[in-house]
């Protein structure tokens, strides 16, 4: 076997099952599910009647790696209208079949094992395909914790330069998850020194670009890398996703665009890889990249929702709106003494209701778990559910305000 599996940390969802062990909820009330970040709005009746059309035909061929010309089309559009951005759709614009096994199959096209300890960097708390992607390309992980007192902005000066000196990858995530943090044009500015300097490629996780709470959309990395006459995109490719923007978690349908060399390279071991996407979800996926309403009125219900929900939970926890995301980041009761664990326990006991532990998600780093002390609530549900969650949070922390109590 691959001893780099040996490397590997359990998910952090098989964690929560193994905490949750032998605990039983209460039972007269229903268990509500705050811990995975799957979208739970209905898929348009759009993009299924697309999906369902194609079927006659798509299915009788081997589908391309590269996609058809009209979905790298449909992909470019959009980049344009989100971002005012033109890139070449043969070259520059890549479909995948979502953006977690992308990211995953882009770091093992760029790392080079054989490089002296290759590194891959990565914010800290993470999405653990950050951390797997990167043991079994053979590279070593330094991870960035993200700063409390700054929005939750990645530390990037905390880096050595030593460390940059022998990066290959950086993994960003604006706006981030867990924490709904949206970089900023100057923090880009300093990530594309750092590449220019070292070498590096940014891998830009943007799938949560289209659930905002700002009145100006998030910042994307190639609309940064415009702004700051970086035209060709050097070192940088973008991934994106209908998961979030279109409720579309099934179809497993993204795309990557960037420096058109990486994604010449990224093609070719995609060919060997067999990463093709189905011909009917390229149907589904031309659909719903085609439309905006869609979104908007998407983005309006987690607005809403968030708007009912956040002031039931900033009654009793250290949490606010975040830029944008679909989660809230919040700090544990000081009574529990950072104890994210035995809280998110605790509550599902007394309440049903389940959070991931904050250090689930984050990796110990110079001694600190920067994910501590704080759990993750992914408000996916219809908004009256995510308020009777919130509410019995808060009915919990009241009653519970520390574990003595529990």
């Amino acid at each position: 076997m691959n001893p780099l599996l040996a490397k590997l940390q359990p998910y952090p969802f098989e964690r929560l099952k193994q905490l949750f062990s032998g605990v039983t909820p209460n039972p007269v009330i229903k268990p509500i599910s705050l811990g995975i970040g799957e979208p739970k709005h209905a898929t348009p009746a759009f993009i299924q009647e697309a999906l369902k059309a194609s079927v006659a035909k798509g299915l009788a061929a081997y589908p391309a790696t590269a996609g058809e010309p009209a979905l790298r089309q449909a992909c470019a559009a959009w980049l344009q209208k989100r971002y005012r951005l033109t890139l070449d759709a043969a070259t520059q614009v890549l479909p995948v079949n979502g953006s977690r096994e992308a990211l995953f199959a882009l770091t093992q096209t760029v790392i080079d094992p054989n490089q002296a300890a290759a590194t891959v960097v990565s914010p800290n708390p993470f999405y653990q395909i950050y951390e797997g992607a990167a043991l079994l390309s053979g590279a070593q992980t330094h991870f960035v914790p993200s700063d409390p007192a700054r929005n939750f902005a990645n530390d990037w000066d905390s880096v050595p330069g030593e460390v940059w000196a022998r990066t290959q990858l950086l993994f960003v995530c604006s706006p981030g998850n867990p924490t709904g943090a949206v970089m900023p044009l100057s923090e880009w500015a300093k990530l594309f020194a750092l590449s220019d300097k070292h070498g590096f490629v940014i891998a830009s996780d943007e799938c949560y670009s289209e659930i905002y709470f700002r009145d100006e959309p998030p910042l994307g990395g190639l609309e940064a890398a415009q702004q700051l006459g970086r035209k060709d995109f050097k070192g940088l490719v973008a991934f994106t996703s209908l998961s979030k923007r279109s409720n579309g978690p099934g179809l497993r349908s993204g795309f990557v665009a960037g420096d058109a060399d990486i994604i010449q390279a990224f093609l070719l071991y995609r060919t060997y890889h067999g990463s093709a996407m189905s011909p009917v979800v390229q149907a589904a996926s031309m659909a719903a990249w085609a439309d905006e309403a869609h979104v908007v009125d998407n983005r309006n219900l987690y607005r809403a929702k968030f708007a009912q929900v956040t002031p039931v939970l900033s009654a009793v926890l250290d949490v606010q709106l975040p830029d944008a995301s679909f989660y809230l980041w919040a700090a544990v009761p000081p009574g529990w003494h950072g104890d994210d664990a035995a809280f998110a326990k605790s509550l599902y006991e007394a309440q049903g209701v389940t959070v991931l532990p904050g250090s689930y998600l984050a990796r110990e780093f110079n001694g600190k778990n920067p994910g501590q002390g704080r759990i993750r609530m992914a408000l996916v549900a219809e908004t009256a559910e995510c308020l009777e969650a919130a509410e019995r949070i808060a009915d919990f922390v009241r009653h519970h305000p520390n574990p003595a109590q529990a």
